[in-house]
């Protein structure tokens, strides 16, 4: 069965997380995503490995389904290997410093001219354009920088980083789209474009709804630790045995939830309470209501707490840990999860694609070694004899 993105060719030169992780997407979906990296590796490489000899976690999650090649682009020889592979190519993916692809020879106007038809994605830190377009960036930066971190925290704390990758794999994503919609309007158009995505932006996009309150107030957004402003009781509840992770989030959100909960507590005349009819009603008693729950949860696990309130129609979540997380059943059957084997790693599980597409399913393929592909790609795909191969490794182009 053919894939969505099949026969799209994808130069993903990007480093660490938030270019990758828009790579990988593409490569999930189906495109051929060949990952360019100097001769040493790219930085993720070895980022926070606790062996310096083989490659990294942080890079495995980012790189599956890409072909490995190296290239250094600061050799003539290097640069004139990628020109080849950009005439070839729909899509090239970047993250480098403000004005590094044009020293090297590859700003857009560039591009367009060796291949009208390429689309050149970015993703900068904050754009090429406005006050901080020259300012390095992260992923806290931009949680900082796009409002995140000012609602995050505890009500009387100070602001807080999110663990969940906003600015970096939430830009990829965005970048991923960007990169869709390029493609389908190259149908029509005939040419390539530029696409961007600024993380500040990207932060900002995510955190939209919080603005809702901005708006109605003209104030700043409150930080409120777990609670939710629309609902109530909706807060995370201490379950046994009491570790660091033993906790069920319960979010009760209409009347009709609210009634069956107070069954299931033990305290059906809450539920005809006319005082606690209405979300108003109840967030007014927040502390009591929270003290009932609690008091619930903790004779039970945060598993025994989700299936009786999940079968009874009440939104709520045992909070899971890294290791839960990699064998929870659902995500396991329906293929999140998935066992692959690194020459190096060995057999693991690893984190696979979130999309599902009915008539393009994805095979979840390991991250390649460093210039696993280069025969390949330089060779099968560009025309490379073994004898220039030989040669280029002996110069240390690739």
């Amino acid at each position: 069965m053919a894939r969505a993105l099949e026969g799209i060719v994808v130069l993903d030169l990007t480093a660490y997380e938030a270019g990758p992780s828009c790579a990988q997407m593409l490569g999930w979906l189906g495109a051929t995503v060949i990952k360019i990296e100097p001769p040493g590796g790219e930085a993720g490489r070895r980022a926070l490995s606790e062996r310096p000899d083989i490659d990294a976690w942080f890079f495995l999650l980012l790189n599956g389904n890409k072909k490995g090649v190296t290239l250094d682009l600061k050799a003539p020889e290097g640069r004139a290997l990628l020109t080849r592979m950009v005439e070839r190519a729909d899509v090239l993916i970047e993250n480098f410093g403000p004005g590094s692809m044009e020293r090297l020879g590859f700003g857009y106007e560039n591009l367009r001219r060796m291949n009208p038809r390429i689309i050149a994605a970015s993703v900068k830190g904050f754009g090429s354009s406005g006050p901080y377009a020259h300012y390095k960036s992260f992923e806290m930066i931009a949680q900082a920088m796009g409002g995140a971190m000012s609602v995050t925290g505890a009500a009387d704390g100070p602001p807080v980083r999110v663990e969940a990758g906003l600015g970096d794999t939430g830009a990829g994503l965005h970048l991923a789209i960007g990169i869709l919609a390029a493609i389908v309007q190259r149908q029509t158009t005939g040419v390539g474009q530029r696409v961007e995505v600024a993380q500040q932006d990207a932060v900002v996009n995510l955190v939209r709804i919080h603005f809702r309150d901005q708006y109605q107030t003209g104030k700043p957004v409150m930080r409120r630790g777990n609670r939710s402003p629309g609902a109530s009781p909706s807060n995370m509840y201490r379950c046994r045995p009491f570790g660091p992770n033993d906790y069920v989030f319960i979010h009760c959100a209409t009347l009709e939830m609210w009634k069956t909960f107070s069954k299931i507590l033990g305290r059906p005349e809450l539920g005809d309470d006319p005082t606690l009819a209405d979300r108003l009603g109840r967030t007014a008693r927040n502390d009591e209501l929270d003290a009932l729950v609690e008091a619930w949860t903790e004779k039970r696990t945060k598993h025994e707490a989700m299936e009786i309130l999940g079968d009874a129609g009440i939104p709520c979540g045992a909070v899971l840990d890294s290791g839960e997380v990699l064998c929870d059943p659902s995500l396991v059957e329906r293929g999140m999860i998935v066992e692959l084997e690194h020459p190096q790693r060995g057999k693991y599980p690893m984190l696979g694609n979130p999309v599902r597409l009915s008539d393009s399913p994805t095979e979840v393929k390991r991250a390649p070694l460093l210039g696993e592909h280069n025969a390949d790609v330089l060779g099968a795909w560009l025309g490379c004899s073994a004898d220039e191969l030989k040669a280029l490794q002996q110069k240390r182009v690739i």
